[in-house]
């Protein structure tokens, strides 16, 4: 368990951009991807905007053939893998054994299935289309994506909700640790879909789902009153450092920590013990305390609740520090991402380190007493980074922190 686990490449595509370079610097520009929904029908939602990946054609990518029945999240995916190798220039360093992925994939099959079900029972099952059953299974992005690159080493779907894509990369880093395989695409995935956008709507936490509400993704402003759903896809390539020296890679970062907790009584409740275990763990597993920290990358997505329970976690994890460590909202200009935000986040960090910027938390103009952490609002700031914490909770209880280091 001695191996030390480091970024060599990248690949994003995000509602502010494509490829890490035009994702960071719609970042680093405040740039809101939040628009009207253009991929459905939304005129009966009071709700009508998401963070959606303008003019997404997969050919440029992927080429003409092969993908006729890939879904959109499959599509994503298989795009962001293409650049993360590329950006990693691994060509034939590894043997296709040596190479795996492992993805962070809930929601964005749900759609495929629904409508095979739907197709089932309405024609009966005997016209369905065949070739659609591949894209009703929660692996089906992962696969299709190790297809196309000849990923034969590893293949794994994480399900664990909004902290997919962070659990994604803690367990593909175990695995390299363990010595079990040499190279891994980790990340998250989520292409938007009706059915999501309907649920969420119909469960009210979308922004403008209720009377009187204003449509706004505004992370610890006090004018927050719901989330705006996005959609992306990143993914990282990890190697241990000693194979990522060996073949004179680039190296963006190293993953220094991490740590996971469970809240089965988070929803709706006011229990934060996942969230500070999870903190915990990470300073354990890094050898760091919270005043090592230079940045913490939030899961704040406009929620009323949510973000002012995660202001209570870096209170109670960071102590007096707390009011010192910058915090941002990467979420205030995607959407929440579900799947990929955590992935997104991490790029992002990775970003800052390598860089010394620190993104904004967009829309913010009323203070919050409630969250009164700084956000960095609304412009970069420009402060050395060396050790920088990604913060991601689901609705359903998962907490995860991850600490990404400048390699040292």
């Amino acid at each position: 368990m001695d191996n030390r686990v480091v970024v060599t490449g990248i690949g994003v595509i995000s509602p502010i951009g494509t490829g890490k370079e035009s994702f960071w610097d719609g970042l680093k520009r405040g740039l809101s991807g939040i628009r009207p929904v253009s991929l459905f029908d939304v005129s009966r939602y009071r709700s009508k905007q998401a963070g959606e990946i303008p003019e997404f054609d997969p050919k440029t990518f992927l080429g003409q053939k092969g993908i006729r029945h890939f879904d959109r999240t499959s599509l994503l995916i298989t795009a962001a893998t293409g650049m993360a190798l590329g950006d990693a220039s691994l060509d034939h360093c590894y043997g296709e054994e040596d190479l795996g992925i492992v993805l962070g994939s809930t929601f964005g099959s749900i759609e495929s299935i629904s409508t095979f079900d739907l197709e089932a029972l309405k024609e009966g099952p005997n016209y369905v289309n065949p070739m659609d059953f591949p894209n009703t299974v929660l692996n089906a992005p992962a696969s299709r994506a190790s297809i196309f690159c000849q990923a034969k080493g590893l293949n794994s779907t994480v399900s664990t909700g909004e902290t997919s894509g962070v659990d994604a990369i803690i367990y593909a880093t175990d695995f390299l640790k363990m010595g079990r395989i040499k190279a891994v695409l980790a990340g998250g995935v989520y292409g938007l879909t009706r059915d999501i956008y309907w649920a969420a709507y119909r469960a009210g936490v979308l922004s403008g789902s209720k009377d009187s509400n204003v449509e706004i993704c505004a992370p610890f402003d006090k004018r927050r009153n719901g989330i705006v759903l996005g959609e992306g896809a990143a993914i990282v390539l990890l190697e241990t450092l000693e194979g990522a020296l060996n073949r004179g890679a680039r190296i963006y970062a190293e993953v220094k920590g991490y740590g996971s907790a469970f809240n089965p009584t988070r929803s709706g409740s006011e229990d934060l013990g996942g969230g500070v275990r999870a903190v915990s763990a990470a300073f354990q597993e890094a050898g760091l305390e919270a005043k090592d920290i230079s940045y913490i990358s939030a899961n704040a997505n406009s929620s009323i609740n949510g973000d002012k329970m995660e202001t209570v976690v870096i209170k109670e994890s960071f102590g007096d520090y707390a009011r010192k460590v910058p915090v941002s909202a990467i979420k205030s200009m995607t959407g929440d991402c579900l799947d990929a935000s955590g992935a997104m986040q991490c790029v992002a960090c990775i970003m800052a380190i390598n860089e010394g910027v620190i993104p904004p938390t967009i829309n913010y103009r009323e203070f919050d007493p409630q969250c009164d952490l700084d956000y960095v609002p609304n412009k970069k700031r420009e402060i050395p980074v060396r050790h920088a914490m990604v913060q991601s909770f689901s609705y359903t209880g998962n907490c995860s922190s991850l600490i990404l280091s400048r390699l040292s």
